[in-house]
């Protein structure tokens, strides 16, 4: 039994979404940027591209219509999941050839901060209820499901995932440039995503009576009608019975998402572990955590974060190579050892890192080109 992401479950519904379901198991969502194939510009050309693809289900329409995304079915590796990556772009590249051209990254470096949405009711009552901040949600976010478990240890999981979203967001930081201009940040793409609510750091939940509680509350007050409007960075999925982290950037090559979904993946079953064994996993406050994803957003790895307890700082590089020395054993376990240590070649560079190395030789024009032609790398 599971629950649509678009209804309001009630505390018995969620569990029974977690309950049963293949622990570990694997899956993404990738939103991408339709080019103009001539100027490089952001193309609002969704809906003719979907048309294109002639109904395939791995693609669909976002809001932003200069926006499409890939949806990999769940899989038991990220291996898997990054041939079903690699087999989506291959797809859409060959279908829109000629049309448009595709990339991948968390913003476009050089388009204008507007444009035009997609014209289903979904979108079209975004668009009424937030006027120009809807039509400033051009981001691109590479989102990671993992199935924890039962719905004692997503419960558990999820609380303690949120620590981890600063390191994520260091790791997947990908959006240094926007409107043609280095924006002095790693990512930009969380700062716009924050025009719109319930963004950033999630609320902690004792338990999923308090889940239930909060979307019945936002569906009376119609703020929140189900629950695929908890926009946070991380939130459950009574949906697919997941965990889904919605804090990474769009990276721009299938191996580069190979890694940050191994992180993921890895993160997941090592907090699911440590629960099975008895420990009680910290739950630390969300402001605390806030002030990491600042941290994380502004430098990327190149900057510090500090311990949550103590209040001590220290190089974001050096906690997250500590971080994948801890994540190696269950990422043996799962099947993506081989994804995490790709994930070692981020920390030191990642890719807010080579766009602002590509810039600076070719200038944003240049690398939006270069963006797409990494596109199939």
């Amino acid at each position: 039994m599971s629950a649509p992401d678009r209804l309001v479950p009630d505390a018995e519904v969620v569990r029974a979404a977690f309950d049963g379901r293949p622990r570990d198991t694997v899956g993404v969502e990738e939103e991408l940027m339709l080019l103009d194939p001539a100027s490089g510009d952001l193309a609002p050309v969704a809906g003719q591209v979907l048309e294109l693809l002639e109904g395939d289900p791995r693609f669909k329409l976002e809001m932003p219509a200069s926006q499409l995304e890939i949806v990999t079915e769940a899989a038991a590796s990220v291996g898997e999941v990054e041939s079903q990556l690699r087999r989506g772009r291959e797809r859409l590249a060959s279908a829109t050839a000629g049309v448009v051209r595709l990339a991948a990254g968390g913003v476009h470096p050089a388009a204008a901060a507007e444009a035009a949405l997609n014209p289903a009711p979904r979108y079209e009552r975004t668009a009424r209820e937030y006027g120009f901040v809807a039509r400033r949600q051009l981001v691109f976010a590479l989102q990671v499901h993992v199935v924890p478990g039962s719905a004692e240890r997503a419960l558990a999981v999820y609380n303690a995932l949120r620590s981890y979203l600063p390191e994520l967001a260091a790791l997947a930081a990908n959006a240094p440039f926007h409107e043609g201009r280095d924006t002095g940040l790693a990512s930009i793409r969380p700062l716009i995503a924050g025009l719109l609510p319930r963004q950033g750091v999630p609320p902690a939940l004792a338990t999923w009576e308090e889940y239930a509680a909060a979307l019945a509350w936002g569906a009376s007050a119609a703020t929140t009608p189900d629950a695929g409007a908890w926009w946070w960075e991380l939130r459950p999925s009574p949906r697919f019975g997941t965990l889904e982290l919605r804090v990474p950037d769009a990276q721009t090559t299938v191996a580069e998402a190979g890694a940050i979904a191994a992180v993921a993946q890895a993160l997941v079953a090592t907090l699911g572990r440590r629960h099975d064994a008895g420990e009680e996993l910290a739950v630390a406050p969300s402001w605390r955590i806030a002030e990491n994803r600042w941290s994380a957003l502004r430098d990327g790895v190149e900057g510090s974060l500090a311990d949550l307890g103590s209040g001590e700082r220290r190089p974001t590089r050096e906690r997250l190579r500590g971080l994948l020395d801890e994540l190696e054993p269950a990422a043996a376990e799962v099947g993506c050892a081989g994804q995490l240590a790709r994930a070692r070649e981020l920390v030191e560079e990642n890719g807010a890192m080579r766009q602002r190395a590509v810039a600076a030789r070719r200038g944003p024009g240049g690398l939006v080109e270069w963006l797409a032609e990494r596109w199939l790398a």
